[in-house]
């Protein structure tokens, strides 16, 4: 690793990544497609450092042109989807970088044709279809209101290429509603035959991100989306990992300052807490400016020379305070792991934020400097 500021830090594992992208890959069919989604710089890992050790990923997804473009700008040449909203006035950059654009509408199909009209060029798209999120697409969660004739609308337009086709599962992550996620499948399945019938098939056809691919093989179809197994989290409800995953961030920082109190004496914002005992209190430079939550206090632990040591009092905006009491050897300097280790899995930290380890890594800001280790 190269020299750092060791304030708080994030360390990154491309190796795991690496790894985890061709576990999930070696287990699909040899005409499945597997997609790194590298949206929110990359869950937090860093995208294009991410990307590039994915150079020979079969496709990468992003948020929005900004994230596509990124990775263009720094050579990444696999193809890339954005799965949400471009203005349409950039017809012409989704075009010139070869960057596939999801649809969801007929009148944002028909905006964005107009501007490649003027632009004289041909985009390539993907139709996303809304069979059961009700966030965006193709609305198809009820008979009376097909979308058929507006997707064979979509794929008549000169200057959409539509490319493929794709659905997104609400609770494919909890085993207690396979139902619903069949019944997904289901509405997607079906209108991919009733537009067989009209003369409408797409060379790509995908629904699954991370829990889907691991619990329903039957579903993968031409593509599935990898996500936060990438990085090495569990996509599952129960935390259960059916394949080996590699945890890819350990989010670490140091002691800055060590002080004894007395009993009674209260600590950080507030005085939401007061020490019962006398209490050696250490301070940390993270606070929820670098990704820590201020909601988190007083729920979490972190790991200080293989031990655990609770959080004490509010988290502040730079800085926290944990109770080393109980630990030997503790000095200005020590290092001090959130997450990322055995002990310290990225889920449990994630339970005592009151969030999901999605959230966790997403959170880790931009002053927090990334170490690559690979």
């Amino acid at each position: 690793m190269s020299d750092f500021l060791r304030r708080t830090w994030a360390e990154v594992d491309l190796n795991a990544i690496h790894t985890n992208y061709h576990t999930f890959k070696n287990r699909l069919s040899s005409n499945c497609r597997c997609m790194a989604v590298v949206k929110a710089n990359a869950y937090g890992h860093g995208a294009v450092r991410v990307a590039q050790t994915l150079k020979d990923a079969d496709f990468f997804g992003v948020s929005n042109l900004d994230e596509a473009l990124e990775l263009r700008q720094n050579g990444i040449t696999a193809p890339i989807l954005i799965f949400a909203y471009t203005p349409p006035e950039y017809a012409a950059t989704l075009a010139a970088q070869h960057i596939i654009q999801a649809v969801f509408d007929v009148a944002y199909a028909d905006a964005l044709e107009q501007e490649a009209a003027k632009a004289d060029v041909t985009i390539s798209v993907h139709l996303k279809i809304d069979t059961g999120m009700s966030r965006v697409g193709f609305f198809c969660q009820d008979k009376t209101a097909s979308p058929v004739d507006e997707i064979l609308h979509t794929c008549s337009l000169p200057h959409l290429q539509a490319d493929g086709i794709f659905t997104h599962f609400a609770v494919a992550d909890d085993p207690q509603s396979d139902d619903t996620t069949r019944l997904q499948f289901k509405r997607f399945t079906d209108l991919l035959d009733t537009l067989k019938t009209r003369g409408i098939t797409f060379p790509l056809r995908h629904c699954c991100a991370s829990a889907a691919a691991l619990r329903f093989p039957e579903m993968h179809l031409d593509m599935v989306r990898i996500g936060i197994s990438l990085y090495g989290a569990s996509a599952l409800a129960d935390l259960t990992h059916p394949i080996p995953l590699c945890p890819a961030m350990t989010f670490k920082s140091v002691i800055a300052q060590i002080k004894t109190v007395p009993a009674g004496t209260s600590v950080s914002y507030g005085h939401t807490f007061t020490c019962k005992r006398e209490t050696k209190l250490a301070t940390l430079p993270i606070g929820y400016a670098d990704g820590l939550p201020r909601r988190s206090s007083g729920e979490f632990s972190v790991s200080v020379n293989g031990q655990l040591a609770p959080n004490v009092g509010r988290v502040c905006m730079d800085q926290c305070l944990i109770d080393i009491t109980d630990i030997p050897d503790v000095s200005v300097g020590t290092e001090v792991v959130l997450f990322g280790t055995t002990e310290l899995p990225v889920e449990n930290f994630s339970d005592a934020c009151h969030t999901i380890s999605y959230e966790t890594f997403c959170a880790v800001s931009k002053r927090v400097t990334r170490v690559y280790d690979k």
